[in-house]
């Protein structure tokens, strides 16, 4: 099986035995079993791969046989996600505003006559809402709002303040835990036959219609070190129709926003939460900066609620990790025909030059031809008797009439010289011998060189007569006595001597 963006863990042939009863017998079945990783694409995306099986290991004889109609597998992955329970909390004002009226007669039960805007708010049902009553502050020039108390005889001056609420509301979710998701299509056609199953993590097991095929998603190899838990936030998302829990979240992704629950008060009764037009203008100065945003989901997260049968209340982000993800394909191989091509070959020769033992190796050259006419497999062994390494048994592929040469080297394990009987043996595609070819050769033994510095004698170029021995004799004689008057014998020696302890 070859295919790219896949490994195969491990492949074999299983005997597959059910017991229905106490007695010995046996229900057996033949299946091919892959065990595969099948990454995600880039960025945790798609990802899709088509495959030929071809071969398939037979157990008993750990034979590779070669499938006569090989089924085709297509692994189809989808983008993986990471989907989060969300738990509906209240709504929230985008941006609260403050609102202030001068008057003479400010109460917290006075009327719009007197507090205008500040008036108490009432329900749909005419009830008050509690806490929507103004603040009544004196006058004065350090007061909230500055202001003068005019003429006493008409009154002290004071001002009604209150909170109102305009413009766009938001719903406020708590965020539970994740939950990752994905799934992986499997099919595989042979011949007209088409079997499919879908796998995820929610359903690891499934079996095809016709019994040929089960998948079992064993489960993920690494870690998910990116996915982000979302426990200590909020969902905050745009109020799109009336008050409370919405029917609908809706796709205005660029409104959603992800707050820290420190950020909020939900009784009210904290200063300075939870208004959120300040995070949002936060968050558009960055990306007019071209920074990611801090608080925004778009921007931040790929993939937002694109997970498969997204409803209208979830909330989702792509795994942007690479998963690989460990399956475990059985096929039923009962019906499946096995085929090879099977032709004679012949040895046409053998040759070993003689060479020196430990020092060097051999190198044995074995000649082999496909006699047949179809094109098959063949190995080729190399066995030799003791004293020589073993060496690893070779398979090709030949053509009809084609002629190879492959080549074994050979180790001694001595350093003597000694004598070798080796034999080529060739087998064709069931593994049976075709051709056998036995040689013979020596090798020499090993010539140790210590490294001496002595230098080896070197003979005179010319013999010397007796005449010419005596006049070289009276020479130096002659010339020793010359140099003992002079006083060039003594230099010259001194000289040689401390020129051979400079050396020394």
């Amino acid at each position: 099986m070859s295919v790219t963006g896949t490994q195969i863990l491990s492949k074999s042939k299983l005997d597959k035995c059910e017991k229905t009863s106490e007695s010995d017998s046996l229900n057996c079945t033949r299946k091919i079993v892959l065990n595969l990783a099948v990454p995600s694409g880039s960025s945790g995306g798609e990802a899709s791969l088509v495959a030929e099986i071809v071969e398939a290991e037979e157990n008993s004889s750990s034979k590779m046989q070669t499938l006569r109609v090989p089924p085709v597998l297509t692994i189809n992955k989808s983008s993986a996600y990471a989907l989060y329970e969300l738990t509906y909390i209240r709504d929230v004002p985008f941006k609260p505003q403050e609102y202030f009226v001068k008057t003479r007669k400010c109460e917290p039960d006075a009327d719009a006559k007197v507090v205008k805007i500040c008036e108490r708010l009432r329900d749909e049902d005419g009830h008050i809402i509690e806490h929507t009553q103004p603040i009544c502050c004196p006058c004065g020039p350090r007061r909230r709002v500055p202001s003068s108390c005019g003429n006493m005889l008409k009154g002290k001056a004071n001002t009604a303040h209150c909170l109102r609420f305009p413009g766009d509301w938001f719903h406020v979710f708590g965020i539970g835990q994740r939950s990752l998701g994905f799934s992986v299509r499997v099919e595989v056609k042979t011949g007209n036959r088409v079997s499919e199953v879908v796998v995820g993590p929610e359903n690891r097991t499934a079996t095809s219609n016709d019994n040929f095929l089960r998948v079992n998603l064993i489960g993920d190899f690494a870690g998910y070190t990116n996915i982000p838990s979302f426990e200590d936030f909020y969902l905050v998302i745009p109020r799109q129709a009336a008050p409370g829990q919405p029917q609908n979240l809706g796709a205005n992704f660029s409104m959603w926003m992800l707050l820290e629950r420190v950020r909020f008060t939900l009784d009210g009764l904290e200063c300075n939460k939870i208004g959120l037009s300040n995070f949002w203008d936060a968050d558009q100065n960055r990306v007019r900066r071209n920074q990611l945003p801090f608080y925004g989901v778009e921007g931040r997260f790929e993939r937002i609620n694109q997970h498969p049968n997204a409803g209208t209340h979830s909330f989702s982000i792509g795994v942007t990790e690479v998963l690989n993800t460990n399956l475990l394909i059985e096929l039923s191989a009962d019906d499946i025909e096995y085929v090879y091509q099977r032709s004679p070959g012949k040895i046409l020769s053998v040759t070993i030059p003689t060479f020196e033992a430990l020092s060097q190796f051999g190198v044995a050259t074995v000649t082999i031809q496909n006699v047949g006419k179809v094109e098959a497999s063949y190995s080729l062994v190399f066995d030799c008797s003791k004293g020589i390494t073993l060496t690893e048994e070779q398979f090709f592929i030949m053509k009809p009439n084609e002629v190879l040469t492959r080549s074994f080297k050979l180790h001694p394990t001595t350093d003597q010289a000694a004598k070798y009987v080796c034999a080529a043996i060739l087998k064709d595609s069931d593994f049976s011998e075709v051709d056998r070819a036995e040689c013979q050769f020596s090798t020499t033994a090993t010539v140790l060189d210590n490294g001496t510095q002595i230098t080896a004698f070197q003979p005179p170029k010319t013999s010397v007569g007796f005449f010419d021995s005596i006049k070289k004799l009276w020479n130096r004689i002659w010339e020793a006595v010359i140099g003992f008057i002079t006083g060039k014998s003594c230099s010259s020696s001194a000289a040689v001597a401390s020129t051979s302890k400079g050396k020394l």
